[in-house]
C-alpha cells in the first residue's frame, strides 16, 4: 500500500510538480518549498555579525534597540519578492516557518536576539486577518521561536484601527498613519521582558518603530526587531 502511494505521488508530481516559491523551479523529492540553489544563494545579509547595520542604523535615536537584523535584502523583481509575493497573498504561510527556521539558526549564538524570551509579530488588523486568513509575520515568528526557544505572542499587541496600504506613502506618513493603532493588551506580561518584535520586510522603519515605541512604554521592556528581508 505504501509503494502504491509512493507511486502515486511520483505521477501527480510529474503533472502538477512542486515549485521552488523563490525561483519557481521544479524540486527534488528532497527539497521543500525552496530549492537547494536558492537555500544556498538568496541574498542572505548576515546581518546578525554587524550590530551597526542598515536596519540598527534606521533606528539610531529613535528607538533604543538591542538588536535589530534581517535575513535576505529584497530587490524588486528578484526571487526574494517572488517568495514574498507567495508568502502574503497566496496563501503559502508555511513559508514563513521555514525562513523562520533558517533566522533562528541564524541568530542563535547571538545574544541580541536569542535572549529573547517573548516573540511578538506585527499585528494584522482584525478585518486585514480575516481577508488574508493569517498573519505571515506570525509565521514567521513561530519559526524563530522553534529556534530560540522563546514563546510567541500573537494577541498582546493589537491593531485597534484599519489603516489603509502604506505601500506608497512617504517615511513619515507612514509613521503618522501607524500613531495611536497599535495598544498592548496585557502589558504586565511583558515587564522586564527582552521582546523580539517581528515583521515580513522592513522598508522605512516605520511601522516597527511606532510598534516598538508602543512596547517600551512597558516598564524594564528590552527590545530587538528581526524581518524576513530588508528593502531599501
Amino acid at each position: 500500500m505504501q509503494l502504491l502511494h509512493t507511486y502515486l505521488r511520483d505521477f501527480v508530481s510529474l503533472i502538477f510538480p512542486d515549485l521552488c516559491v523563490a525561483c519557481r523551479a521544479g524540486l527534488m523529492a528532497n527539497e521543500d518549498l525552496l530549492c537547494t540553489d536558492c537555500l544556498y544563494n538568496l541574498p542572505v545579509t548576515n546581518f546578525h555579525l554587524q550590530p551597526d547595520n542598515i536596519v540598527a542604523r534606521q533606528f539610531w535615536g529613535k528607538i533604543p534597540l538591542k538588536g535589530a537584523y534581517s535575513l535576505y535584502y529584497f530587490n524588486k523583481g528578484g526571487n526574494i519578492q517572488n517568495m514574498m509575493h507567495q508568502f502574503k497573498y497566496n496563501g503559502m504561510h508555511r513559508i514563513g516557518n521555514v525562513l523562520g527556521n533558517i533566522a533562528g539558526k541564524q541568530l542563535l549564538n547571538n545574544e541580541a536576539f536569542s535572549s529573547a524570551e517573548i516573540i511578538i509579530p506585527v499585528p494584522l488588523h482584525k478585518k486585514r486577518l480575516k481577508e488574508r486568513g493569517y498573519n505571515q509575520s506570525a509565521s514567521f515568528a513561530d519559526g524563530l521561536a522553534q529556534k530560540l526557544s522563546a514563546k510567541v505572542d500573537i494577541d498582546n499587541l493589537v491593531r485597534s484601527v484599519a489603516t489603509k496600504t502604506q505601500t506608497h506613502k512617504s517615511r513619515f506618513a507612514r509613521f503618522e498613519n501607524m500613531l495611536e493603532v497599535v495598544e498592548i493588551a496585557r502589558p504586565a506580561d511583558l515587564i522586564n521582558k527582552h521582546v523580539l518584535l517581528v515583521d515580513d520586510i522592513v522598508t522605512t522603519g516605520s511601522t516597527l518603530e511606532a510598534c516598538g515605541i508602543e512596547l517600551l512604554k512597558v516598564p524594564g521592556l528590552k527590545l530587538s526587531i528581526a524581518t524576513i528581508a530588508y528593502a531599501e
